[in-house]
């Protein structure tokens, strides 16, 4: 049976806002695509060089690998897996939908168990 990769945990929903989690899927998209300038992708995500550092220093937090050759931008990862670690917006579930969705054995639901377990406090 083939080994699967740990996805490391994503950074708090709370510190991430909505407009930027957008932003995070549009950099992803747009490595996927290929190998992109800096000007390329402050230019299109209509973001600042700061702004851009930032998002590149989570998306690398969250496990996202991207790396500079030749002054282009490149994701290492499969578009696909690089997807799959990005923060995603608060889904606005109760706590009764969140037990509920907690039901089973995967990583996921014993994240999600463990998260309603410290709320629940």
């Amino acid at each position: 049976m083939a080994s699967r990769r740990r996805i490391p945990p994503a950074t708090s929903s709370k510190s991430v806002s909505s407009e930027r989690k957008q932003r995070l899927l549009r950099l992803v998209r747009l490595l996927g695509t290929g190998p992109q300038t800096l000007s390329a992708l402050t230019r299109r995500l209509q973001l600042d060089v700061r702004g851009f550092y930032r998002d590149l220093e989570l998306l690398r937090h969250v496990g996202v690998r991207v790396s500079l050759q030749e002054q282009r931008y490149k994701l290492e990862d499969k578009l696909k897996d690089a997807l799959e670690r990005l923060p995603v917006p608060d889904p606005e579930v109760t706590l009764g939908e969140a037990r509920q969705l907690a039901k089973g054995r995967t990583p996921a639901h014993r994240k999600l168990k463990e998260q309603i377990r410290r709320f629940t406090r």
